[in-house]
C-alpha cells in the first residue's frame, strides 16, 4: 500500500486558502467602489447618514423669580 502524500496535501490546503482570500479581497474591494449592486444593510454594515445640520443643545441658567 502507498503511503499518503502530505506534503500534497498541505499544499492543496494552502492553495485553496490563498485562492478564497484573494476572491474575499475582490469582493471587499468591488463593494468600496461603489457596485450598484450592493446593498450594505444586508451585510450588516450600513453607516448611518449624516444630518446636514448638526444638533445644538444648549443649556440655559436658570432665572430668578
Amino acid at each position: 500500500m502507498a503511503t499518503p502524500n502530505y506534503g500534497y496535501e498541505k499544499r492543496q490546503k494552502e492553495l485553496a486558502k490563498k485562492r478564497k482570500k484573494e476572491d474575499k479581497l475582490k469582493a471587499k474591494a468591488e463593494r468600496k467602489l461603489g457596485d450598484p449592486g450592493y446593498d450594505p444593510e444586508i451585510d450588516g454594515v450600513a453607516e448611518e447618514p449624516e444630518s446636514a445640520e448638526p444638533e445644538i443643545s444648549v443649556e440655559l441658567p436658570p432665572t430668578a423669580t
